[in-house]
């Protein structure tokens, strides 16, 4: 589902707005932008991203289940990535599955 943000004037904007995307570089964006409403909602969502990837690395403590959910959570987690990426280069803003609520919520 589409926001209805405005596409960002520069380069700049869409390359902090894509480090949202990568990992603990999400907070990045999260931490210094926070004028711009299209980099703070990638931001978001980035980092809801990132803390589903690190509880997903706790989870390889429970025996047998805690493998089979890291593997699967690293699967989606890469896939947001990929469709993040691709909404900030288009300069769109697409609330991903499954993490766009809460991410309005951060």
């Amino acid at each position: 589902m589409e926001t209805t943000l405005n596409a960002p004037a520069g380069l700049g904007s869409k390359m902090m707005a894509a480090l949202s995307y990568l990992g603990i570089l999400s907070l990045v964006p999260f931490l210094v932008n926070k004028d711009n409403p299209y980099v703070r909602f990638h931001a978001r969502q980035g980092v809801m991203l990132w803390m589903w990837e690190v509880l997903a690395i706790y989870s390889l403590v429970v025996p047998g289940v805690g493998a089979i959910f890291f593997n699967l959570s690293g699967l989606l987690c890469f896939a947001f990535s990929v469709i993040g990426l691709v909404s900030v280069f288009m300069g769109r803003a697409w609330k991903l599955p499954l993490i766009g609520k809460w991410a309005e919520s951060i």
